[in-house]
Order: C-alpha cells, then sequence, then structure tokens
C-alpha cells in the first residue's frame, strides 16, 4: 500500500523535530530579552576562558528561566514571571514567553572577567545594572547612555579604563545612582551634552578612586537633587567651585585642589578636603588665605616683596648649611653613604637610644651605614643599610623633617615601642635623636621577607613566582598577625593604629610579623592623619574614624576592624580598597555560591569549607568589621577563634604552628605547609 505523500512529509517533519537539540528550540522560540541576552551579554561578561563561571552557567536554554542567577523579570502585562511554587521553578517554557522583558541585572561579586557589552542599552525595561565588585575591563560602551529605562548603574571595583563618555548624562532624566567607584578611568568629567542638565532624579554620584584629571566642572553643582558627591582619590585640580553647599556627604579629598574654599562651604567637615594642595585655603580648614594684597599701596606691596625676598634667602642659606653640616650628597646608585656626621667636639654628634637586642649598635656605626631606599611612606624614607664589615644589615627609618614630635614629647612613646617584644612583632632596636631634630627609627632587616600585600597581590602573585598560598598558609600568617596586636593591647594596652597587608612581613615558612607598632605615637597631628588617611583610602580604618581625625583616636577596636579587613584579604584575594565587607554581604544577598566568595587558592583541595574552618573564619572577619565598635570581638578572642578553627589537612600541625621554625641544614623549612 502507497503511503500518501502528505502523511510521509508529516513523518519526515516529526522526526526533524524530535532530532533537533531542546536548546535549539528554546532559542528560536525565546523572546527577544532572552535571546539577546545569551547571544550578545552572556559571552561578553564571561569573558576569553571563563566558561565555567558558576553565575553565568545557569543562563542556558536547559535551566528553568526562575534558576537564572542574578535576573528580574517581567512581562509588559502580567508582572513577574511565576516563581514562587516548584512547579514554577521547574517550568522551562517561561523563557519562550515574547512578552519576556528584562528589568534588574544583579551579579555583584561574582567572578566576571569579560568587559561592558554595548547590548545592554538594547533592553528595554532594563532599570537597574549591579556588577559591582568583579574583573571586568575595558572602557564604558558610549550606547549605554541610550539605554531607555537604566536608573541605577553600580560599576564599582571592577578594572574599567578610558574616558568616562558623556552620553552618561543622557540618563539624567531618571538615573538616580551612579557609582563607578574604584576603576581606572581617566580624563576629566565630561559636562552633560543633553537638555537635561540638571539630573534632578541623582541622588548619589560616587567616582572616587580613580584617575579623573582636570577642573571640578561647575555642571555638577547645577545637579539639584544630589545628595552624596564622592570625587576622592583621584587627580582633579584646581579651585572647587560655589554650589556644593546643598550636598549632604561631600568628599574631595586627595586630590590636587588648590585656591580659597568657597564660603558656602565653611561649615562643611575639614575631612572632606585631606590630602590636597597646601595651597588649597580657607575655612574649615586650618590653612589660612593669605590676604590679597589688592588693597596695599605700592611702597606696601614693594616691602612685602623685599621682605619675602630676604626671608627666603635666609632660609636657603641655613637650610644649606645644615644640609652640609649633617648631610653628604647620596648617590644616585642603589649604594652610597645614608648619613655622616660631623664631630663638635662636644657629643654634638646626636644622641642613641638602644633597645634589647640592639646593644651591639654603635652611634658611629648607625650614622655611617651604607644604605639604599627600600620605600617611602608618608612620614618616613625606608632604608636597608648596611654596617660595618661582620656588622649585618639593619633597617633604617628616616623621619621627614616637620612629621615628628620633639623630642620631649616623643621620648615616652618611643621607651613604650622600644619595650615590646614578641615573636610576631618587629621589634625596635635603636631610636637616633640628632642635634638638629633629625630622627631615626632602627629595625631588624629581615632578608627573604615580603610584605602580605606583595605575596597577596604583587606582580608576581598567581604567576607562579611564589609559593602556592593556601588556606593553612594564609591561616597561619592571620593567627601570628592575631597573636602579635593581641599582645599589644593586652601588655601596653595600646594600639597598633596601622594595621594593614604591606605592614606585616612573611618569611619562607609563613610566619608573620607585623610592622610600624605605635608609630603613629610619634608623629605630629597632621601626620599621623595623613597616615590614617591612608588607611582610609585603601580600606582599614575603621567607620568611626571617617570623619574624626586620629588625635589620636585609635583603639584596639579600631585595629581589630583594619584586622577583619586584613583577614577578608587573605580568605578573598582581593584588594581591600573595593569594600570588602561590603562584597560578602552581596554575595550572601544574591545566594551566591560561598566557595565563590574564597580566593580560588584558598578553595582549592578544600572538601568541606565548615570542616575546613573557611566559613568560620568568614564570620569571624565579619564580626571583626562590624560598624558598631563595641560589637567587634577583642583580639585575644579572635586569638582563640583561629585557633579552634585550624585547618585539619595538616599532618603535622605542631610543626607548622610553633612560633620559630625548625630548618634543614639547606636552610629550607622542616615542616611542609
Amino acid at each position: 500500500m502507497v503511503m500518501p505523500r502528505c502523511c510521509c512529509l508529516l513523518r519526515i517533519i516529526i522526526i526533524i523535530i524530535l532530532l533537533l537539540p531542546a536548546g535549539g528550540i528554546a532559542s528560536a522560540a525565546a523572546s527577544s530579552d532572552v535571546a539577546l541576552l545569551l547571544e550578545r551579554v552572556k559571552p561578553a561578561l564571561q569573558g576569553q576562558g571563563q566558561g565555567g563561571n558558576a553565575q553565568l552557567a545557569t543562563w542556558t536554554a536547559s535551566t528553568p528561566l526562575c534558576l537564572w542567577r542574578g535576573l528580574r523579570w517581567s512581562t509588559a502585562l502580567a508582572g513577574p514571571p511565576p516563581c514562587d511554587s516548584p512547579a514554577a521553578r521547574a517550568n522551562l517554557s517561561l523563557a519562550r514567553d515574547p512578552a519576556l522583558l528584562l528589568v534588574s541585572l544583579r551579579l555583584p561579586a561574582s567572578a566576571l572577567a569579560g568587559h561592558l557589552p554595548p547590548a545592554l542599552a538594547a533592553f528595554s525595561s532594563l532599570a537597574s545594572i549591579y556588577l559591582a565588585h568583579n574583573a571586568l575591563s575595558g572602557p564604558i560602551p558610549l550606547d549605554l547612555g541610550n539605554a531607555p529605562a537604566l536608573a541605577v548603574l553600580d560599576l564599582a571595583s571592577n578594572r574599567l579604563s578610558g574616558a568616562l563618555p558623556p552620553s552618561i548624562w543622557n540618563l539624567c532624566d531618571r538615573l538616580t545612582l551612579l557609582r563607578l567607584h574604584d576603576n581606572a578611568l581617566t580624563g576629566p568629567i565630561p559636562d552633560p551634552a543633553g537638555p537635561n542638565t540638571t539630573c534632578d532624579a541623582l541622588r548619589l554620584l560616587d567616582l572616587a578612586a580613580n584617575r579623573f584629571s582636570g577642573a571640578l566642572p561647575s555642571s555638577l553643582t547645577a545637579f539639584r537633587g544630589l545628595q552624596r558627591l564622592d570625587l576622592a582619590a583621584n587627580r582633579l585640580e584646581g579651585p572647587i567651585p560655589q554650589g556644593l553647599a546643598g550636598i549632604q556627604a561631600l568628599n574631595l579629598s586627595y586630590n590636587n585642589f588648590s585656591g580659597q574654599l568657597p564660603p558656602d562651604l565653611a561649615a562643611s567637615a575639614p575631612d572632606s578636603f585631606l590630602g590636597n594642595s597646601p595651597a588649597l585655603c580657607g575655612p574649615p580648614l586650618a590653612q589660612q588665605c593669605l590676604a590679597s594684597p589688592s588693597g596695599l599701596s605700592p611702597s606696601g606691596v614693594a616691602a612685602m616683596v623685599i621682605g619675602l625676598m630676604a626671608g627666603a634667602v635666609v632660609v636657603a642659606s641655613v637650610s644649606i648649611g645644615w644640609a652640609q653640616g649633617r648631610w653628604r650628597a647620596r648617590r644616585a646608585a642603589e649604594q652610597g653613604t645614608l648619613m655622616e656626621t660631623t664631630e663638635d667636639g662636644a657629643g654634638g654628634e646626636g644622641k642613641l637610644v638602644v633597645f634589647q637586642g640592639g646593644e651591639h649598635l654603635t652611634l658611629e656605626e648607625v650614622l655611617n651605614a651604607t644604605g639604599q631606599v627600600v620605600s617611602k611612606a608618608s612620614y618616613c624614607t625606608v632604608y636597608k643599610a648596611k654596617l660595618a664589615e661582620g656588622g649585618g644589615s639593619i633597617e633604617l627609618r628616616l623621619l621627614r623633617e616637620g612629621s615628628c614630635k620633639d623630642a620631649e614629647l616623643c621620648a615616652p612613646a618611643v621607651r613604650r615601642i622600644g619595650r615590646a617584644r614578641h615573636e610576631n612583632l618587629v621589634p625596635l632596636r635603636a631610636f637616633y635623636q640628632g642635634r638638629r631634630g633629625e630622627k631615626l627609627l632602627v629595625y631588624d632587616y629581615f632578608p627573604g621577607h615580603r610584605t602580605l600585600h606583595e605575596l597577596l597581590h604583587g606582580e608576581q602573585a598567581g604567576q607562579g613566582m611564589r609559593p602556592a598560598l593556601t588556606w593553612a598558609r594564609r591561616h597561619k600568617i592571620a593567627l601570628g598577625a592575631a597573636r602579635a596586636l593581641a599582645y599589644v593591647h593586652a601588655g601596653h594596652g595600646e594600639a597598633h593604629g596601622n594595621v594593614r597587608s604591606s605592614n606585616v612581613l612573611v618569611d619562607e615558612c609563613f610566619v608573620a610579623r607585623v610592622a610600624e607598632y605605635a608609630v603613629h605615637r610619634l608623629l605630629v597631628p597632621s601626620a599621623a592623619e595623613a597616615v590614617l588617611a591612608a588607611a582610609k583610602a585603601d580600606g582599614y580604618r575603621a567607620p568611626e574614624l571617617q570623619s574624626r581625625g586620629c588625635r589620636c583616636r585609635c583603639s584596639p577596636r579600631t585595629d581589630v576592624y583594619a584586622f577583619g579587613i586584613l583577614l577578608l584579604e587573605l580568605l578573598m584575594g582581593r584588594r581591600p580598597s573595593g569594600d570588602l565587607p561590603a562584597a560578602v554581604k552581596a554575595a550572601v544577598l544574591e545566594e551566591v555560591t560561598m566557595m565563590e566568595v574564597f580566593d580560588a587558592e584558598v578553595a582549592r583541595g578544600v572538601r568541606s569549607p565548615a570542616e575546613e574552618g573557611l566559613l568560620q573564619a568568614l564570620k569571624l572577619a565579619m564580626g571583626c568589621c562590624a560598624p558598631v565598635a563595641a560589637a567587634r570581638p577583642s583580639m585575644a578572642e579572635v586569638v582563640r577563634q583561629l585557633e579552634e578553627i585550624r585547618p585539619r589537612n595538616s599532618s603535622r600541625p605542631s610543626a607548622i604552628y610553633s612560633p620559630a621554625e625548625t630548618r634543614s641544614d639547606a636552610g629550607t623549612p622542616t615542616a611542609a605547609v
């Protein structure tokens, strides 16, 4: 019997449909927003070689729409799709609804390593984009300013570069929040070019910690609804315009602004203008502006000029004489005489106070040590100095002129620092006070040590040029630093004052030694504030110190907060300037798998984060970072908890955690961590 031709054709069609992959059907029938998301947005966000991203991996046709991570949907008539029942959450057909619209993209702290796709502007109902705390790079696309519904854009703590496109202000009629904090954006801040130049809806504008240059555009003063403006830690310069007084939270610190502050900012907090040019003056700053000479007579102006010139000559003469008498020109090469004294026949070379372990040092050896510059800080220059033949090396910190208190005020703090001795604390060996006010802090030099910051974030990190920083090793580093701080707090009632990864030295056995203990006690208020301001910019400064000078309000509780940031830095492998506690909270709110919060080296080989102490360590770090100081644990409690959650994958825990490491004859650790 001959089968009708139409039946044969129907059977062929059915067979073809059965052989087609399910994904092909879903893609063919999916809404335009779903297709756009899968074809253009997902590949851009995940970047090269990032196919294993756990968040983006849920965006597939074989996964029900309700389980796609970081997305919120709606339809023009029915509102959000139903996802409140097991049946709805298992429904594969939702993605095929042609009326489906993307309204929110929320993937903070999701290990995204691609770039921002221009296709984000093509979603007709996309109102909010939260992609903070990722590793997105490249420019902000011009097309983003043409997004028809975008009201919230948070791209903080990524690696975005290039100029801020002027088209971003095209969103002004509806944009309420624009946060681009902690990226690498350059060039001037552009003026709005569209018809709406007042940005009435914009409440928060955060462009801090970038590389913006040029003047602060006066167009920002026309943003009538602006409540918070943060432009800190950029390269902006010139005068600060009038019209910013109505902003409730203003931060223009650590730029290069100069000139007289507008009178309408006289009631602002001085912290809003820290770290700018010395030429920035006027209330609320202590630096007063010089009166204009316009009201003086010609003879008065001439007298002023002559007086200034005469004063400059005197100052220059005194400075040259002092420099020639006390210092020899340092050679530009790496080695050279650090400092030489001129004998005045009456002990005028100054005084060297030595502490335990520094008894072998003599004044002549210290002053004639040959040294090379290792680093520079806001208050000092650090040298590696070689003593006379066979005497080894020391570290010298030459305090900058004007940064240190006078000898009488310094003496009690120096004695307190010099008495502190702990295996995890870098000891002060000696202190030199010169006849003309020069001051040197003398420490041991630790060859082979690297700072924790270099290990975690240096150019060699992750490139096989350093040992793998497993969880066991990081835990040992954290415990050593915690023990040092607990000793300082318990034995001396003192705050360290500058806890950060760059002040934690780590040797080849992963023994941690905390440096710069209580140095802020030696500094004048302005220099101490500069140290804490740097800590604020780097993310270590406690909330109670954000709007106050140190003067010195540093306390054991502020040390605990900084240690909490350092512990998060160890666990997450991220720089702390990106607000690590906020990244953890965002991950929890977005129900991100907790293992994705940890650095890859930390998570590698860990079967159970609870059994290995990772989750407990994360909880402890967040407790240390509590906004209210009284809610934070003491460092003694931190040490106790860290000791309780030692990793269990170590075969020789006693050797690993011994304060004094044993070594083989070859100089390598005998305990494998």
